[in-house]
């Protein structure tokens, strides 16, 4: 799905387009937020109650990254290529262990 490139060089391009202080801070929170309201969402399958929280914690999430992007003066790499939809999460993984 992700080419032949090794996951390196996306999260490698994904960091370069992610430099500005507040876009990395939105996207340190955004990302964990809408992983944590997708996994809301499949529980909401069990617990339906879980539907409408996790609906917002993933626009939160999402409007946290938008804002980080406003800051940057860029767009979201995903606008580019849709498989860095992908990245996001190893990006912030990586961020976390201090390797990004």
């Amino acid at each position: 799905m992700l080419g032949n490139r090794p996951m390196g060089d996306w999260i490698a391009q994904y960091s370069q387009s992610h430099q500005h202080p507040v876009n990395r801070l939105c996207h340190s929170f955004g990302i964990p937020m809408i992983v944590v309201s997708i996994v809301m969402a499949i529980a909401g399958f069990a617990l339906p109650v879980l539907w409408m929280p996790a609906a917002i914690v993933f626009v939160a999430g999402l409007a946290l990254q938008f804002l980080g992007h406003y800051f940057e003066g860029e767009p979201p790499e995903f606008f580019k290529d849709w498989r860095f939809l992908f990245v996001g999460l190893r990006w912030w993984i990586a961020k976390m262990a201090g390797k990004a």
